[in-house]
């Protein structure tokens, strides 16, 4: 896991974390860095690691969107 900010965006890089930590990590991530969205979580190419971004951002109740595939960018937080 990394963050970097790219084009005035903070990233999350989730290649090489567990699936099993996905959920924790980008709760953190969203949450303490809500001052700073627009936010990107890249998930690379595996399906089963966007499921579980999407499912969590849907749990945290967040705006987001697939900007291209395995890139999401988290837009609002509706609450």
């Amino acid at each position: 896991m990394k963050t970097f900010v790219e084009n005035h965006l903070l990233n999350l890089d989730l290649h090489g974390v567990r699936h099993a930590d996905v959920k924790d990590i980008v709760e953190d991530f969203v949450l303490k860095n809500q001052d700073e969205i627009p936010l990107i979580v890249i998930c690379g190419n595996s399906a089963k690691m966007i499921e579980i971004v999407s499912s969590t951002l849907k749990n945290i109740d967040v705006n987001f969107e697939e900007t291209r595939y395995g890139r999401i960018r988290v837009n609002s937080l509706y609450a």
